[in-house]
C-alpha cells in the first residue's frame, strides 16, 4: 500500500502544478490580447508616418540629413538586445540572446567595437553571466512598453549617432507576424536606408498632393528622428506580444502534459491497488485453507 500512498503523493503534486500552469496561460493569454492590440495600432501608425516621410523625400529631391548620411571610420556600433523579465516562455529568450552573441562576433570580426543596451533582466542577467561589459541596461520591460520609457533611448541614440559616436545601431529582437509566426532578427535602427525614405509609391496606389508649411526639407528633418522612435517602440511592442505568445505556448504545452502524467500516475496506481487487492485476497484464501 505504501506504492500506492506514494503514487497518489505525486498525483496531487502534478495537479497542483497543472492548475498553476493552467492559469498562468490563462493570464499569458489575456496579456497577449492587449499587447496584440497596442502592436497592431502602433504598426498602423508607423506605416503612415512611413509613407509621409516617402512623400517628403520625394519633394525634397537630394535632401541630406546626418541620420542618412553613413559615418565612415567610426567602428563602433551599438546592439539593443531587446529580452523579457521572466522566464516560463520557452526557447524565447534563449533564440534572442543566441542571435546577439552571432550578431556581435561578426561586427567584432569586422574590426567594430560593440556597446551593449540589454533590455529585460533574462538578457542582463546572461550576458553578464557570460562576462560581456553592458554599456546600459533596462530591467523595467513591462507588458505594454510606453512610448515615454522609449523615447530617451532612441533620442540618445540619435544623438550618439550625430555626433558621429557611433556608425550604426541595431536592435535584435522578436518580430511577431501572427500566433503562428515569429521570428528573431536583428533590425539595422541607424542609419536609416535612403532608397526605404525614398523609394518611389507603388504605381496602383494613388498619391496624395501636399501643402507643406514649412518647406518639405524642413519638416523631413523634424520626421526622421520621430520615425526612428517610432521604429524602435515597434520593436518593443512586438517583443512584448511575442513573449506573451512564447508564454502561451509553454503553459499550454506544460498543462498538456501535466494531464498525460496524471493519466499515466493514475493508471500506475490502479494496478498497484489491483495487486494489493489480489494479495489480500490470497492472504485471506491462504488463512481460510490454514483452517480447514
Amino acid at each position: 500500500m505504501a506504492k500506492a500512498r506514494t503514487i497518489i503523493k505525486r498525483r496531487k503534486a502534478v495537479q497542483n502544478i497543472r492548475k498553476i500552469t493552467r492559469t498562468m496561460q490563462l493570464i499569458a493569454t489575456a496579456r497577449f490580447q492587449a499587447a496584440f492590440n497596442a502592436a497592431a495600432a502602433s504598426k498602423a501608425y508607423t506605416q503612415s508616418i512611413t509613407r509621409l516621410a516617402q512623400q517628403l523625400a520625394r519633394d525634397a529631391a537630394g535632401v541630406d540629413h546626418p541620420l542618412l548620411r553613413v559615418n565612415e571610420e567610426t567602428n563602433h556600433s551599438v546592439l539593443i538586445a531587446i529580452t523579457s523579465n521572466r522566464g516560463l516562455c520557452g526557447g524565447y529568450n534563449a533564440s534572442i540572446l543566441r542571435a546577439a552573441l552571432q550578431h556581435m562576433d561578426e561586427r567584432t570580426a569586422a574590426g567594430d567595437a560593440v556597446d551593449i543596451f540589454a533590455v529585460g533582466k533574462k538578457g542582463i542577467g546572461y550576458l553578464k553571466f557570460l562576462g560581456y561589459p553592458l554599456a546600459s541596461e533596462l530591467a523595467v520591460f513591462e507588458d505594454r512598453p510606453q512610448f515615454t520609457t522609449v523615447d530617451p533611448i532612441a533620442q540618445t541614440m540619435i544623438d550618439a549617432y550625430e555626433r558621429r559616436v557611433v556608425d550604426s545601431v541595431y536592435v535584435t529582437y522578436t518580430r511577431f507576424e501572427s500566433v503562428a509566426r515569429q521570428h528573431v532578427e536583428t533590425m539595422r535602427l541607424l542609419p536609416l536606408d535612403r532608397p526605404t525614405v525614398g523609394e518611389e509609391a507603388d504605381e496602383a496606389s494613388p498619391v496624395a498632393e501636399y501643402d507643406y508649411t514649412p518647406p518639405p526639407r524642413e519638416l523631413l528633418g523634424e520626421l526622421l528622428p520621430e520615425m526612428v522612435k517610432i521604429r524602435l517602440f515597434q520593436c518593443f511592442l512586438d517583443a512584448a506580444v511575442s513573449e506573451q505568445t512564447a508564454c502561451m505556448v509553454a503553459m499550454k504545452a506544460a498543462t498538456d502534459a501535466g494531464g498525460d502524467m496524471i493519466r499515466g500516475l493514475t493508471q500506475q496506481y490502479n494496478r498497484a491497488r489491483q495487486s494489493q487487492i489480489t494479495l489480500e485476497l490470497l492472504d485471506i484464501v491462504g488463512g481460510a485453507e490454514a483452517l480447514k
